[in-house]
């Protein structure tokens, strides 16, 4: 499926172009369907986004949060994106408990983790095992070495096609992640992109040809818009 790619001129442009985006995605879920999906992504970019969304007379008793991956740590961690992501936006809003759908971190063994939260996507979606939930909107941001999510370049997660949810790897640190499957099916993808450093990633992931085992987020086929800043994008700018 065609990439949407919108060039803004920085992070407070993609931060409004994203708050408009998602509003709309919301108050269309809610009308057409009676609620909203949405997957939160961990980062510094997201950040202020989420703030703007505490801001936002959204009916939040009809949004549901999930997370597109996290780090195997308690929620009290300063690594947590859930942590960050309640600070920043959840715990400033009237979403009720019940609709905060955080990644377990708390089992010994993450694959157990991962299987814990897949059968929870099961079945608040409606759907067998085998298949894939639909989302409306994942957020997503991708590293400068090319990884989205917690789908790094290398790794066994790269490969999964038969679950929602992998353990990815970041060094010897295990993270909970949304399989590529899973991010395709949604609605609606939106990348956030911004900085210098994400450049040559950008172009190598947005190239004719390349290998998705070296730039993950090649994998993301499904409906997206990208939402890149000058920096980020200079190196296809230029072509």
């Amino acid at each position: 499926m065609p990439r949407q790619v919108e060039m803004l001129p920085d992070r407070s442009a993609i931060v409004a172009r994203a708050l408009e985006i998602v509003v709309k995605a919301c108050e269309r879920a809610i009308s057409e369907r009676g609620k909203f999906t949405i997957a939160a992504a961990g980062g510094s970019t997201p950040k202020p986004l989420y703030e703007a969304l505490a801001t936002q007379p959204l009916d939040w008793h009809k949004v549901h949060v999930f997370w597109g991956d996290e780090r195997y740590v308690p929620v009290s961690d300063p690594q947590s994106n859930e942590g960050m992501t309640r600070k920043a936006w959840l715990d400033r809003v009237s979403i009720p408990p019940e609709n905060i759908h955080a990644m377990p971190t708390d089992a010994a063994d993450p694959a157990i983790a991962a299987q814990v939260y897949e059968s929870h996507l099961q079945e608040f979606f409606g759907v067998k095992p085998g298949e894939f939930p639909k989302l409306d909107l994942i957020l997503l941001g991708i590293g400068d070495d090319g990884h989205t999510a917690s789908l790094f370049p290398g790794t066994p997660a790269l490969n999964e096609r038969d679950r929602a949810i992998a353990v990815g790897q970041k060094d010897s640190q295990p993270r909970l992640t949304f399989t590529a499957p899973l991010i395709d099916r949604a609605d609606l993808i939106l990348f956030l992109v911004d900085g210098i450093g994400k450049a040559n990633a950008v172009k190598a992931i947005m190239a004719d040809r390349g290998d998705a085992n070296t730039y993950p987020a090649r994998l993301i086929q499904g409906n997206a818009i990208w939402l890149i800043d000058k920096t980020a994008g200079s190196a296809i700018a230029a072509q």
